[in-house]
């Protein structure tokens, strides 16, 4: 059994290794005539985590079913970020149990940000004895022997590395979409804001070596795919593990020169922002005019409890540089409403920064205490009440701009990649604009992995309608 540790997960060392995954041949035949099932909490990381994942249950021969009541073997891939999302996967947990008292052989587990956490697996270990194995987030290459070890000792398997963290090449993906692509371009994160769990969940910031972002971006080309989005908990500081001068303007160049039609990247930090990026992104028109930005508060007060390394001012002077540099930019963020010692001062300041950004659109939460975290033990004398006035007041004026941004697009004609059909409304397609606004599409079938001309014929806060249009 290894159970994860905080302490370990904590430091920095610096002895990053490169692994090569390789598959064990004896262990194809592992899941014949089996199905999983796999659901995923969180972040674009989790999501691309699932499609490896993926990839390596299919190697060992189990198939893929979506309904969990038909699986052989049950995964929750989890995340730690907010106490929202462990009660969530808890809840679910208990949706497992019921079917395996029905199944007995079903095998089930979880991995992910979750497992990584000391009292999660505690909390595991002592009240949920019949889940078959826990697994982390560095050492997902070894699934097929947890599950070789799970089927064959019939005991619970506990195996999570709390570690700075490797990097994994030639890791098999079995990728949701034919169109777009999530290509991690780092690990892990070393900024430790205070009320963040990631970098003790995925360790240390880690670059991938350029050459194999490129070649898979270019096999991705090669492929048909038209969009890829560059993945990290924190993209802008790619390189600067490296030794080397290369760093992520020149990722975003050399990504932009593989003929890619449609370039993005996740998620930035605002103190790694350089002006090289922004000119990057100036010049080439496959890097699409859409940054997530996350603010987390706009009191600067707050930020320097947050360890944020970024000012109100400093921000507010980044964003408008972006305006200024980057035609038909489209701007979203994150906001932490009611973080320990926010006044009502702190919050109007917040309220401020969003009146001078008008956002896209914003995700938006009530501070969430992660055991282990430094903001865990700040004190904290705001009301639940009080946060939750804060948070609807917040949430007004950013739908009031999400809807006012929207109404600009209003019977013009925007580029759409149609990505499928909608999922409210199966007569229409669905595909996102280059500013990443989600669109509903009258238009037939064989648009779908195109990007197309759309006319947007109605506006709502979170979405748009329109009609394709015949060149």
């Amino acid at each position: 059994m290894l159970k994860p540790n905080l302490l370990e997960a904590k430091k920095r060392k610096g002895n990053i290794e490169t692994e090569i995954y390789k598959f064990d041949e004896s262990l194809k035949d592992l899941g014949k005539n089996k199905k999983y099932f796999i659901k995923t909490y969180g972040c674009q990381m989790n999501e691309h985590d699932s499609e490896n994942i993926k990839a390596i249950l299919e190697s060992m021969s189990f198939t893929e079913t979506l309904d969990m009541m038909d699986a052989d073997v049950i995964l929750l891939n989890t995340c730690a970020i907010r106490e929202n999302a462990h009660n969530k996967v808890f809840g679910y947990i208990g949706r497992v149990k019921h079917l395996k008292e029905q199944k007995p052989n079903v095998i089930a587990g979880i991995c992910g940000c979750m497992a990584q956490e000391e009292v999660v697996v505690d909390e595991i270990i002592k009240k949920y004895k019949w889940l078959d194995f826990v697994f982390g987030t560095h050492n997902i290459n070894n699934l097929p022997n947890i599950l070789k070890n799970v089927i064959e000792k019939k005991e619970q398997e506990i195996e999570v590395l709390s570690y700075e963290g490797n990097i994994l090449e030639n890791m098999p993906v079995k990728r949701d979409s034919k169109y777009k692509a999530w290509v991690n371009i780092m690990y892990g994160c070393d900024k430790f804001c205070t009320y963040c769990i990631v970098p003790y969940t995925r360790g240390k910031q880690r670059s991938r070596d350029k050459d194999n972002i490129i070649k898979e971006v270019e096999e991705l080309v090669k492929n048909g795919y038209l969009e890829v989005t560059l993945l990290g908990q924190n993209v802008n500081a790619y390189g600067k593990d490296l030794d080397s001068n290369y760093r992520m303007e020149n990722l975003l160049e050399d990504v932009a020169k593989t003929g890619i039609k449609r370039v993005r990247f996740v998620t930035s930090h605002p103190w790694d922002f350089t002006d090289n990026m922004i000119e990057v992104i100036k010049k080439y028109d496959n890097i699409m005019p859409y940054i997530h930005l996350p603010l987390q508060s706009g009191s600067s007060r707050i930020l320097k409890l947050m360890a944020r390394r970024y000012t109100k001012e400093s921000y507010l002077e980044l964003v408008d540089k972006l305006r200024k540099n980057i035609p038909n930019l489209a701007l979203t963020t994150d906001i932490i409403v009611g973080f320990p010692g926010e006044t009502i001062e702190d919050f109007n300041e917040t309220l401020e920064v969003v009146n001078k950004c008008k956002y896209d659109s914003a995700f938006t939460f009530i501070f969430s205490k992660r055991e282990g975290t430094p903001a865990a033990t700040m004190p904290d004398d705001v009301t639940l009440d009080e946060k939750n006035e804060r948070l609807h007041k917040l949430n007004e004026l950013v739908n009031k701009y999400s809807l006012e941004n929207n109404q600009k697009y209003l019977n013009k004609i925007v580029p759409v990649l149609i990505e499928g059909y909608s999922e409210k409304d199966k007569s229409m397609l669905m595909g996102y604009t280059d500013t990443m606004k989600l669109v509903n599409v009258k238009g037939a079938e064989n648009n779908i992995g195109k990007i197309v001309d759309v006319k947007i014929t109605d506006v709502k806060t979170f979405s748009m309608d329109g009609e394709i249009v015949n060149n």
